[in-house]
């Protein structure tokens, strides 16, 4: 691997405490990068003693853009450049004892460090904090009006957090940081070792990021989805004989849903063969009707009646490209042993 590196100073007020240090990474993000650049501009409460903007390789001027907001910019040229090699990349440059991780398709909220700062000084055993995500556009598309619900967590302890975070550079180097042979899946697997080393990840109820999934079609979701599925794949085999068998719940489950939903959508078709439109009615009453029991359930997150209906539908069809994705897993490991990246978001 390559590295490209340029740095600039970045500008900072007189400083403040606590002091953090902020890491960015990106990928053909355009002007969701630059976004993501100006809300840091705007945080409050912290001082920011170094910013890091690590790019994988972009070919839209990414880490020249990041370079004009005066971030240290640090390019990748990587076979397979993942998430989690970007952000090793990013956090062995700095010297704070905390780090926020942020996306670059992320906002970040300007009251969200200070808080996550707080909540660390109360209690040392607490690793990584981390708050709400929400879509910036939910109403442009249906895809990401429902997916939005699925960043909605109750706050308190949790196994795992996302890629926005506030992490102690302890915790990262008692485990050595991120997977960077993980396509998917390295934040929840870093937080395994984190917890496996006494860890606590603690969900803050503060707004922590505006994020822009950018997905306006069918294709776009399915991706996702199957890049979700390789992630529980790859994760689950990791902790699979070990005490906290991370995520293998979550992996079974999907295989057994994702199944039922294939092999019964294909025996009402051809069932329907000689009794026409009966059996597939019968198989999308049934999907209506879990999907309102998963509405009913999810109820908490919004009052938004459709919503609600559109999410309990996502929440069992999408057990179809989730299984798709852990065969894919499982096939590549078969023939090769490397998986490819699976990208999703266009800029």
């Amino acid at each position: 691997m390559h590295v490209v590196e340029t740095c600039s100073e970045f500008d900072s007020k007189a400083p403040l405490q606590p002091v953090i240090s902020v890491v960015v990474i990106g990928r053909n993000e355009g002007q969701r990068l630059a976004r993501c650049f100006e809300s840091l501009a705007r945080v409050q409460g912290v001082a920011i003693k170094e910013l890091i903007y690590v790019d994988s390789a972009s070919t839209d001027g990414s880490a020249e853009l990041a370079s004009r907001y005066g971030a240290t910019s640090v390019t990748l040229h990587s076979i397979r450049p993942t998430a989690a090699l970007g952000r090793n990349a990013g956090w062995r440059r700095t010297s704070s004892d905390l780090i926020l991780f942020l996306d670059g398709d992320t906002v970040l909220h300007p009251g969200f460090p200070r808080v996550a700062c707080d909540a660390l000084s109360v209690d040392e055993s607490v690793a990584a904090v981390w708050g709400h995500r929400r879509e910036l556009h939910p109403e442009r598309s249906l895809f990401t009006r429902v997916l939005d619900l699925d960043w909605i967590y109750p706050p308190g302890l949790t196994e795992f957090c996302g890629g926005d975070v506030l992490l102690r550079r302890a915790a990262l180097f008692a485990t050595g940081g991120f997977d960077e042979a993980l396509i998917a899946g390295e934040e929840p697997e870093l937080c395994r070792r984190i917890r496996a080393r006494g860890f606590k990840i603690l969900h803050i109820d503060t707004p922590m990021t505006g994020h822009d999934l950018a997905i306006t079609n069918w294709r776009q979701y399915w991706k996702r989805a199957i890049r979700a599925g390789h992630a529980y794949a790859e994760v689950s085999e990791r902790f699979r004989n070990s005490n906290d068998s991370f995520w293998t719940s979550e992996r079974n489950a999907n295989i057994v849903r994702g199944s039922y939903w294939i092999v019964s959508f294909a025996a009402a078709v051809i069932a329907g063969l000689r009794f026409g439109l009966l059996p597939f009615a019968c198989w999308f009453t049934l999907l209506l009707a879990l999907s309102l029991r998963s509405a009913w359930r999810a109820r908490w997150k919004t009052d938004e009646l459709p919503t609600l209906l559109l999410y309990g539908i996502h929440s069992h069809l999408q057990q179809i490209p989730i299984l798709i994705g852990q065969i894919r897993y499982a096939f590549e490991k078969g023939r090769s042993g490397d998986s490819r990246l699976i990208e999703y978001k266009t800029n």
